[in-house]
């Protein structure tokens, strides 16, 4: 299982050139189309919605496949549209250029967007209460807790994810809490990137620490333990929820309560993360979500089948 999911960062890497080459292409703030298509097809007659979401962030990147299955057999054309940063995203949201970000963190990692974007947001509801980012290193390290790090050999440097990512923010304001900004450099450039350098840190069994969040696949790919946080300066634990822009409900009232109703607990949000990232991976995500369905369908009295 493990190598079978370390196999996914060329998969999220080439996901990031796409959305980055949509960025030099379109003007539009790092956005590309990827249009409809899902299991249940389009030809919708009640409208199309459009769902944005950043492909690296794999929870978005899982629930936008299964929101594009599930409208699209209630009767809506599904658009999906993958961006690069959080912030275009909630400007999308705010503007009425993407319809619904299907895993949106608002109560603490993108609390900062929504305090600038909420007024034209729509919150549509929560469906996964246990989220949360954490600092991580390698099972094998003699390191607990954030504290640990001060004057640990690491080479002075964290590495994260995208610059603009809430999870990158969060670190930003973590480190001077610890009295680390001194000693270490926080490395940002994708996720991808991160994950290349946590592959090869340990299978040379060497020391690392990186930013990671959970839920996300590679807590359980990668020999990682989360630091403590004695500080809560990571944040505590939030909800991920399914934002809309205003107005939503109203326009699309159908779409509205089936979205409202759905809500994961570990295993089932973990099952179908694995299988459209790691099972059936990129191009195949409308099979992944058949297969989760055929699972997990009789669990909910919201999937249309």
């Amino acid at each position: 299982m493990r190598n079978r999911r370390i196999m996914t960062i060329a998969a999220i890497g080439a996901a990031g050139a796409l959305a980055l080459s949509g960025c030099a292409s379109d003007g539009a703030g790092g956005t590309i189309e990827l249009g409809g298509g899902g299991s249940a097809g389009g030809g919708g007659d009640k409208g199309t919605i459009t769902l944005g979401f950043l492909p690296s962030w794999t929870d978005g990147l899982s629930t936008a496949y299964l929101l594009q299955d599930q409208l699209e057999k209630i009767g809506y054309d599904v658009e999906l549209k993958t961006l690069t940063e959080a912030g275009p995203l909630y400007t999308g949201l705010a503007q009425g250029d993407v319809d619904v970000f299907p895993s949106a963190w608002p109560e603490v990692t993108h609390a900062e967007y929504m305090k600038t974007y909420g007024d034209s947001i729509d919150d549509l509801g929560t469906y996964y209460d246990n989220a949360r980012l954490t600092i991580a290193v390698p099972e094998y390290s003699e390191l607990e807790t954030i504290d640990d790090l001060a004057g640990a050999d690491l080479g002075g440097k964290i590495y994260g994810i995208e610059p603009g990512a809430g999870l990158t923010a969060q670190t930003q304001k973590m480190l001077p809490a610890y009295g680390l900004d001194s000693q270490y450099e926080l490395v940002t450039s994708s996720t991808a990137a991160m994950l290349t350098e946590l592959k090869s840190a340990t299978e040379k069994k060497q020391d690392i620490a990186v930013t990671l969040w959970r839920p996300f696949w590679a807590n359980d790919a990668f020999p990682v333990k989360d630091l403590e946080d004695p500080k809560g300066a990571m944040g505590e634990a939030e909800g991920l929820h399914f934002l809309g822009t205003k107005g939503f409900a109203d326009e699309f009232p159908e779409a509205a309560e089936l979205i409202e109703q759905i809500v994961l607990d570990d295993e089932q949000y973990g099952s179908l993360e694995d299988l459209v990232v790691n099972e059936y991976g990129e191009g195949r995500e409308a099979e992944a979500v058949d297969a989760w369905l055929e699972e997990y369908g009789d669990q909910f009295e919201w999937v249309v089948s």
